[in-house]
């Protein structure tokens, strides 16, 4: 006889853990066992636990992370029995929210939005994957926007420069990725790693990264992502002062970029046009002292949407530093002022870490006074 169940969530096969100061660094093997990792991850950042504030970048769970996703054979359905009916106006949902957040990110930096991200993963998401009634089809597209939130809150932590919490939120947005059979939206998250590995000096493991995102694109047949991932690589060869491997890697970028089709990508991907493509080159060039390739690529930057205001920061202090490469003071105290004013709008670690690399390239001309006029800004903006 049929009846209504109020099954306790351990019997449905996702059993509740208490947070434990690993969570979130493994890449678990099963679909149940993600989403317990993925909310236990979410639960203990609300409450500020202190073993995930201070948690450090592991290469290995990264690379382990990208193994499993890659190998892992094909799992089980993403399919559950809760007793709350999970509809696609539950997901419309997540995915507006996260195009909301996306877009104040973007404009005010990780910092001013990212405990509300969290909230809203702990207390609106996680009851509609651990109580949630769902089939197959449903389940993927929860997963699927379950993950770009979680990979959004994950990049807004590596703005933070908290690493190893934004490490263990990628793992934690692959594995739910992994859960929707997504490779495209895998391969974008696998890039964010890689620009993660580059950006704290782990070349050699962003390479692995950005590599491993290719796979993912070209399985996905998105010519932007495997842009992104070529440029990434090519970015990781800077680091290492592997101008051939940059040179190569760049290439292959503009190729594939050349394959895009208007209208034809996920919606995730489309930040990525010529402007990004052209800030990335332009850090490559930065990185191997080839300052009039990093001016060409920087101006090319600035072509770009008005709504990324950090992104636009950022694009500024790479035409400054190629200006000061090429001996151009003037004009490269006008760019570094410019930058600056966007700054003080930021809640950003990076945004910071971006000033404190401009200071560093001025001091050599401490004594002019442009030089001097922005180190007092600089000091302000600091103080701030």
């Amino acid at each position: 006889m049929a009846h209504r169940t109020n099954r306790p969530f351990q019997e449905t096969g996702m059993p509740r853990t208490a947070a434990r100061p690993e969570v979130g660094q493994a890449f678990p093997r099963t679909w149940h066992e993600g989403v317990a990792s993925a909310t236990a991850l979410w639960r203990a950042d609300v409450e500020r636990r202190r073993f995930l504030v201070d948690s450090t970048f592991a290469i290995g769970a990264g690379s382990v992370g990208a193994v499993r996703w890659l190998t892992l054979p094909a799992e089980a359905r993403p399919v559950a029995g809760g007793t709350r009916r999970v509809g696609m106006a539950d997901i419309a949902a997540i995915r507006e929210v996260t195009r909301s957040f996306g877009e104040l990110d973007n404009r005010y930096g990780g910092g001013r939005i990212r405990s509300a991200v969290v909230k809203y993963l702990d207390t609106a998401v996680a009851p509609l994957l651990n109580d949630g009634s769902y089939a197959e089809a449903t389940g993927k597209e929860l997963a699927s926007a379950a993950a770009e939130l979680t990979r959004l809150a994950g990049w807004m932590a590596y703005d933070l420069e908290h690493h190893g919490v934004a490490q263990r939120y990628l793992i934690q947005a692959l594995r739910l990725a992994r859960g929707a059979g997504d490779h495209g939206l895998g391969g974008e998250i696998l890039a964010g790693m890689s620009h993660q590995a580059v950006y704290i000096g782990q070349p050699a493991h962003a390479l692995d990264l950005a590599r491993a995102a290719q796979t993912s694109a070209r399985r996905a047949g998105i010519a932007s992502l495997l842009a992104e991932a070529h440029v990434l690589e090519a970015h990781a060869h800077a680091a290492r002062e592997d101008r051939a491997g940059c040179r190569a890697a760049l290439h292959a970028a503009e190729r594939a970029f050349e394959r895009r089709r208007a209208g034809g990508e996920p919606a995730w991907i489309a930040y990525f046009d010529e402007a990004y493509l052209s800030a990335k080159m332009a850090h490559c060039f930065r990185d191997l002292g080839d300052g009039p390739r990093a001016v060409r690529h920087a101006r090319r930057s600035l072509e770009m949407d008005g709504r990324f205001v950090r992104g636009r920061m950022f694009n500024l202090s790479l035409l400054a530093a190629g200006l000061l490469e090429c001996g151009e003071l003037e004009e490269a105290c006008t760019a570094a002022g410019q930058a600056l004013d966007l700054a003080g709008g930021l809640q950003s670690a990076r945004t910071r870490s971006y000033v404190a690399d401009l200071r560093a390239r001025l001091r050599p001309h401490a004594a002019e006074p442009a030089v001097a006029e922005l180190e007092e800004r600089i000091r302000e903006l600091r103080a701030a």
